[in-house]
């Protein structure tokens, strides 16, 4: 008998998570206290102690606000997601999936171990994987997923190895010891561990050109996409670079990097969101262009800089979790979200009109909202930056181009004629709007009152974890200077580009016609890479046991010629080994000769087994019974198991041809030499008794065995000689099932 839960019953998980997440967002804000104090709240447990690796956490100034922005927002967006899709059949396990993600985002910007930072920051890619495939009975819904799994997990490989770097040029992983050093700029490995951190920072936020996976996330649930592009994952790339910053940044090649990424995906996202008609397409444009502009201002140490990358930081969380938010309600309460097809909305939706008014007001910068301010910050930081025209240039067209999707977004759904529409239009419940609502009115309240409610919070983020003297103040009027005349300048040209919007997307459109399309080229790659990994299991995976073999002893023998040949040996051998060792040694040369020339299976054991009691009688004469006793024990049980089997197998019959003999003869030969220059070599230099002392001392305290041999084979190799003992049981078995064919196709 099965059970199905009622619709709607599901609702109570997003209620439940909308209660942690505001509980969790009070939680942080009581920390304000010892933050804003300059005090920096630790916790710790003990994960892998040996390898300096820790399970720890910290929450300075950055890391609150992340976290404060992260479960207030996160509140909002599950309260959202229960009006939005609370009937939906598997909302319990979305819910499940958002909460997870939260929960990683958290650890993400509070841990402060780099291993721990790192398993956060995979948490959220493997959580973003399954709430972007969310919906996977859609071909689309999992192609982006993937997208965005394979992107962001790349670079999350090349981030673990930069983090390993960093532990190696800092001497730990505790993200404390390392913030308070003297910085990783003048290190031997600076260069690469820049690279590494850059390319994990900039394919999680989306920078150009690792920027395709972040508009085609879109195909998530509208609330994974409010909560993604406005407090969570697409910011733990800037949150990376703001929190290493003070020991990376300050040079040129970091300067450089961060701003001519951070410039190029501002223009280019704000030209791409100009042209989309879909307006959830146009707000994950406008994300990736918020992205840029805060890598752009983290490029610089100057205070106006840093303090609009925390500002803007802010204010893009504000507006764009309201937009994405007024976005869903209207496609919830018409049918669609095609501007186009959208219009006089403001009689059916007045609340949400309100909302959406307020937050693209924010977005485009207009006084008092705390959207102005940040913008102010940002121009008054271009300003100051070493490549200041480039800065300048960049901000003032994405800015001017956000003003134009800011007006196209807020006035053509709500105002003008109203247009037919798949649904009657209606307003959305109130789960969906009082997020909206809130964090709307946040925008004209925080920005009136800035300075009291977010300036101690954002100068202790610039001054505590960025490193800087002093952070730059918030003010909504800042007197008569440049920055002025750039937002004068932006509102001007903004206003141009909404009245000639037409002729300006037309003219885009024939310029990105003639221009490769990203996408595709994604899916060409992966098309490619797909066939190449076929061509090559068909070469590699072919079957046949000799192929393996062969590629194996050939890798085996290059390594060792490699080494020998890059490290040359110093080779010591006695001049006068005695009669009785050069019998020893012709015995058993002998009996490897039978075994290679002998078309007899037990002939071929009997010169392996010759050979195994030869190297047993050497062993002995240098002074190794109990090895001895172990390699005697060994050969007479391997040659009475190969001769039973031997019994069964037909005779040894040579299908190689001349060619195929060669190439063996000269893969066993150059292992068999590399392998006795090796050991010659090693035999030649003195011999570091430390690992040996440690087991004369303690075979018999801790295992109570007289023979080191069988008590490193049982007790301090217990688990190895445990796996050699399964491989042992497996190829018995398979030799049992070959013999078993045989018999049965004879008989």
């Amino acid at each position: 008998m099965t059970h199905t839960a009622a619709p709607g019953a599901h609702r109570i998980f997003g209620y439940l998570a909308a209660l942690v997440a505001a509980g969790a967002a009070m939680l942080f804000a009581s920390m304000l206290p010892t933050v804003l104090a300059g005090d920096t709240i630790m916790a710790e447990i003990g994960w892998a102690p040996s390898m300096g690796i820790s399970l720890a956490f910290m929450i300075d100034g950055l890391a609150l606000i992340f976290a404060l922005l992260i479960s207030g927002i996160g509140a909002f967006i599950f309260l959202y997601a229960t009006g939005y899709m609370g009937d939906h059949p598997r909302f319990g396990r979305f819910v499940l999936y958002l909460f997870a993600f939260m929960v990683a985002m958290l650890g993400l910007v509070t841990a402060r171990d780099l291993i721990t930072l790192f398993l956060f920051w995979e948490l959220t890619s493997v959580t973003s994987y399954l709430l972007i495939g969310f919906d996977h009975d859609t071909p689309r819904a999992r192609r982006n997923a993937l997208q965005a799994m394979l992107i962001t997990a790349g670079g999350g490989l090349a981030l673990l190895a930069g983090f390993i770097l960093i532990g190696t040029a800092a001497g730990g992983y505790d993200l404390a010891v390392i913030l308070s050093g003297p910085g990783l700029q003048d290190h031997g490995l600076y260069g690469g561990i820049l690279v590494l951190i850059l390319l994990g920072a900039f394919t999680k936020s989306a920078q150009v050109p690792f920027h395709v996976w972040l508009p085609n996330a879109m195909a998530a649930p509208t609330p994974v996409s409010a909560y993604l592009h406005s407090a969570t994952m697409v910011k733990a790339g800037v949150y990376l670079l703001a929190r290493l910053h003070p020991v990376l940044g300050g040079t040129v090649p970091w300067t450089m990097t961060l701003t001519v990424a951070g410039a190029t995906t501002a223009v280019l996202a704000s030209v791409l969101a100009l042209r989309q008609t879909d307006m959830k397409q146009a707000l994950a444009y406008t994300t990736l262009m918020a992205l840029g502009t805060i890598t752009m201002c983290l490029a610089d140490s100057g205070p106006y800089a840093l303090t609009a990358a925390m500002m803007f930081l802010i204010v893009h969380s504000l507006y764009k979790a309201t937009l994405f938010m007024v976005v869903g309600a209207i496609d919830h309460g018409t049918g669609t979200r095609e501007v186009a097809r959208l219009g006089g909305l403001r009689h059916a939706m007045p609340v949400t009109v309100v909302a959406a008014v307020l937050a693209c007001a924010s977005m485009a910068g207009l006084p008092p909202m705390v959207g102005w301010i940040g913008k102010e910050l940002i121009y008054a930081g271009a300003t100051t930056m070493t490549v200041a025209p480039l800065v300048i240039v960049a901000a003032l067209t994405a800015n001017a181009l956000m003003f134009a999707v800011a007006g196209i977004i807020a006035l053509r759904p709500f105002f003008g004629a109203p247009r037919p529409t798949p649904h009657p239009a209606h307003e959305a419940p109130w789960q969906m709007l009082a997020g909206p609502v809130v964090l709307a009115c946040l925008g004209p309240l925080v920005g009136l009152w800035a300075e009291p409610l977010l300036a101690p919070l954002v100068g202790t983020a610039v001054t505590g974890s960025l490193a800087q003297d002093r952070a730059a103040g918030l003010h909504l009027w800042a007197g008569v200077n440049l920055p002025l005349a750039l937002s004068l300048a932006t509102f001007a040209l903004g206003v141009a580009i909404y009245i000639l919007r037409a002729r300006v997307i037309a003219g885009l459109d024939a310029v990105f016609a003639r221009l490769p399309v990203a996408d595709a080229a994604w899916d060409r790659g992966l098309d490619g890479f797909r066939a190449f990994a076929a061509w090559q299991t068909g070469v590699i995976q072919t079957g046949r046991l000799t192929r393996y073999m062969l590629v194996t002893f050939v890798v085996i023998a290059a390594v060792f010629v490699a080494t020998l040949v890059r490290m040359p040996p110093m080779l010591a051998v006695s001049s006068a080994p005695s009669a009785f060792l050069w019998l020893t040694v012709g015995v058993t040369a002998a009996g490897a000769a039978l075994s290679l020339t002998t078309a007899s299976r037990i002939a071929a054991i009997a010169g392996l087994g010759t050979m195994g009691i030869g190297v047993a009688v050497i062993f002995i004469y240098f002074g190794a019974p109990d090895v001895a006793t172990t390699q005697l024990m060994v050969e007479t049980l391997a040659a009475v198991m190969f001769a039973i089997a031997a019994l069964r197998l037909p005779a040894i019959v040579e299908r190689r041809g001349r060619g195929r003999q060669v190439v063996h003869a000269i893969v066993a030969g150059a292992i068999g030499a590399s392998v006795t220059i090796t050991v010659i070599a090693i035999s030649a230099t003195p011999m570091d008794r430390s690992i040996t002392t440690y087991f004369e001392e303690n075979s018999y305290v801790l295992a109570h065995g007289l023979n080191v041999v069988n008590v490193i084979l049982v007790d301090f190799r217990a688990l190895d000689t445990f796996g050699e003992v399964i491989v042992v049981l497996l190829a018995s078995f398979g030799a049992f099932t070959v013999l078993k064919r045989i018999r049965r196709s004879k008989t």
